[in-house]
């Protein structure tokens, strides 16, 4: 009974709860609108961190007595803010795009695996021979198979062309030596 009396007690918070939540929501789609589609997009590593920092102090906002909702807006705006100049400079620099995104991964070449690169990046043979069925795809139907920077995997089909003439493979990290085809 106590229960039920503590919750009729607490419909001011409720009501908080409910408008704290709507301006949290409003806020997030406009800062989404102001900061372009990246923000929500297939995300990279980087991008996924961003998103569940802005997550969780949206809702520390909304349920959180001791977080004030205008310093939890503050706390979003600030990390859109930088997350926007930092897309930005990594736009123009390829030395702080180096020390902030991810390469995309060379898995396979030729249908041979390689087995470092699936070491490194902790992928099983069992996820890639996934991603081939996804394709329609046996490993030796497949020139290459790349994990992407936002945890895809890529799936190039054989075609008569070396990693080296294919330009789309241009920023993928490889082996200095890749496996006998």
């Amino acid at each position: 009974m106590s229960e039920t009396a503590d919750w009729l007690k607490n419909w001011n918070d409720v009501i908080d709860t409910a408008l704290s939540a709507v301006l949290f929501y409003a806020l997030i789609v406009v800062l989404v609108q102001v900061f372009g589609k990246r923000s929500t997009a297939q995300l990279n590593n980087f991008d996924w961190i961003i998103n569940i920092t802005v997550g969780s102090l949206a809702a520390s906002g909304i349920l959180l007595d001791s977080v004030p909702a205008l310093r939890a807006t503050v706390a979003i705006v600030v990390i859109m803010i930088l997350q926007f100049i930092l897309t930005w400079v990594v736009l123009r620099s390829k030395f702080v795009a180096h020390l902030v995104k991810a390469s995309p991964t060379l898995l396979t070449h030729k249908g041979q695996y390689i087995d470092s690169a699936l070491r490194k990046t902790r992928i099983s043979r069992e996820e890639i021979c996934s991603a081939l069925r996804e394709h329609g795809l046996a490993t030796n139907d497949a020139n290459w198979v790349v994990l992407e920077t936002d945890g895809r995997l890529t799936v190039i089909p054989k075609q008569d062309i070396e990693l080296d003439e294919a330009d789309a493979m241009g920023n993928v990290e490889r082996p200095q030596h890749l496996p006998p085809t």
